[in-house]
């Protein structure tokens, strides 16, 4: 399946950001900033290296054009809106030898724990793994996290352990502890059947 790609699945889908959710996007992140913060990765140059929205969505199409990154909007559906809730990016795609990827996301606040992101998790790996042909995808979590922990928990995702100052968070060096699933690992179903 060539980019662009919509996964859905009950209330949620996956679709790639556009032009039109520009005010959507800026008014969700302003609004979750002081939320987000903990967990953002940073330049630790202390650059600002934030792309415009413009930029960002010419970069995410191009990549996704390419299948070096999966760039995905989250969006939560009902039967007469569809509402921008959040992001999901696997990056980067290794091919090769390798076939493998991280899944990196965040949520609107007013719109966590209520299984938006396992289901938004669940309908990305089932693809990039059935349908791609990647044979691993991880997720990499700052500890203290809980709530991506609860993600993982959820969708049974194996714990290869804690990686030593891996990503640059919030202005300083953070361990993280590393998920994963592999395609043999993948039950019947998907991992979509491990959503609730």
């Amino acid at each position: 399946m060539r980019w662009p790609v919509t996964l859905e699945h009950q209330h949620v889908q996956l679709a790639p950001l556009r032009y039109i959710h520009r005010r959507q996007w800026h008014e969700i992140r302003s609004r979750n900033a002081a939320w987000l913060a903990p967990w953002e990765a940073t330049d630790p140059t202390g650059k600002n290296n934030a792309m415009t929205y413009g930029a960002m969505v010419r970069a995410y199409n191009r990549d996704g054009g390419n299948a070096v990154s999966y760039p995905w909007a989250i969006f939560l559906q009902d039967q007469a809106t569809t509402q921008l809730v959040g992001q999901m990016i696997a990056a980067p795609v290794l091919w090769g030898s390798m076939r493998s990827t991280t899944l990196g996301y965040w949520v609107d606040q007013a719109h966590a724990g209520r299984n938006i992101v396992p289901t938004a998790v669940a309908l990305a790996t089932d693809y990039l793994l059935t349908r791609v042909g990647l044979h691993r995808v991880e997720i990499n979590i700052v500890p203290d996290n809980a709530a991506s922990l609860r993600v993982v928990e959820k969708l049974g995702l194996r714990s290869e352990g804690i990686r030593n100052d891996f990503i640059h968070i919030n202005g300083r060096w953070r361990d993280h502890e590393s998920f994963a699933i592999t395609t043999p690992e993948l039950p019947l179903g998907g991992l979509l059947s491990r959503v609730p």
